[in-house]
């Protein structure tokens, strides 16, 4: 019997991993934000709701549906019309929601922290709720094409079935097509945009600090200019924690599926002796990290966030015990009660 390479063991213990980190702290900021301010704006709050939710929908749809019953289930239920078309159009669908979440999150600080006319129109609760439902709508259409880039096959002319890629694309640079443009959709543009305006945001915070020591040589600052730089500051801290870790934790999966899908077509994706497929499968569990890695970012960087988070674990905690107390007592009770029907027995 061939041994199992070690690239599917790894993913076999890492794919579960992730999703028992990453559902239940999603879930935990999202109520988080939902009940609390946690020192930030209205906007940024929807926001980082929103991504809570999108990264939610990217570890259902990818993590458990495809990484981890393909592991686990002989012949997953998507290998078969029509789920084998449809997977794809969700899963891209999800994933497009959580990256351009966090590109209009970037884009919405860039326009509170450098402009003043727009900030009262752009950087709004209903706003930004109608920005954040367009991204989850155009993002899902934007993975409509999908649906005519897989085929389900039988594996060897036997009932079972596999989903792969289309031997009958609509035309024959279709796939290449596909890639690009998704490339060019959640990697290239993206990035354009989170690198200018992350470095324009931090050059205006630079020059407004010189401006303020300037100003002000002799004499400390005043409170409300302090408490409005304090609040500035979280909000950029959040902003580049956010936004650069995603940046950093896609790149890899970026460059490998690029020359999987143009130089290395049609090769076996199994094939662990290849050297692009590890780093392929590496990039991939990186880039899907970051679905489930927000709360303790969040918590790293925003002391309120880490005050509602022990909050939170404090009253897990409370629940827990009031649930252990109350077993204990219910068995108590019943071991009463059984010693009570025992002792009439014993006197009839």
């Amino acid at each position: 019997m061939t041994a199992e390479p070690w690239m599917i063991t790894l993913q076999k213990v890492f794919y579960p991993l992730l999703t028992v980190i990453g559902i239940p702290s999603n879930i935990i900021t999202f109520l988080i934000f939902w009940r609390r301010d946690c020192g930030i704006s209205p906007s940024c709050r929807c926001y980082m709701m929103a991504i809570s939710v999108a990264d939610t929908m990217v570890i259902i749809q990818i993590v458990i549906i495809e990484m981890i019953l393909q592991y686990h289930t002989p012949e997953p239920f998507w290998s078969r019309i029509p789920w084998c078309m449809i997977r794809d159009v969700l899963a891209y669908g999800a994933y497009n929601s959580s990256v351009w979440l966090v590109v209009c999150f970037t884009i919405e600080r860039f326009v509170a922290i450098r402009t003043c006319h727009l900030k009262p129109k752009f950087c709004t609760r209903n706003c930004t709720l109608c920005i954040i439902a367009l991204v989850f709508l155009c993002s899902h259409l934007f993975s409509v094409p999908y649906y005519w880039s897989n085929e389900s096959q039988k594996v060897n002319n036997t009932e079972t079935y596999t989903c792969v890629y289309s031997t009958h694309p609509p035309t024959p640079t279709y796939a290449e097509g596909l890639v690009w443009f998704q490339a060019a959709l959640v990697y290239i543009v993206p990035y354009i945009i989170i690198f200018t305006l992350n470095g324009l945001i931090l050059r205006q915070i630079c020059q407004s600090n010189k401006v303020q020591c300037g100003m002000q040589p002799n004499h400390e600052s005043s409170p409300s200019l302090r408490k409005l730089s304090k609040q500035k500051m979280r909000s950029v801290v959040l902003l580049v924690t956010v936004s650069m870790t995603f940046a950093y934790l896609c790149t890899t999966r970026f460059v490998t599926q690029i020359m999987i899908k143009t130089l290395y077509y049609g090769q076996k994706r199994r094939d662990y002796t290849k050297a692009i497929n590890i780093a392929a499968d590496i990039g991939t569990m990186l880039d899907l990290s970051n679905a489930a890695i927000n709360m303790y970012l969040y918590a790293c960087t925003q002391e309120r966030f880490r005050k509602e988070l022990m909050d939170v674990g404090k009253a897990l905690t409370n629940l827990c015990h009031v649930l252990q107390q109350k077993k204990q007592m219910s068995m108590v009770f019943h071991f009463s009660l059984s010693n009570r029907v025992h002792s009439s027995d014993a006197g009839e």
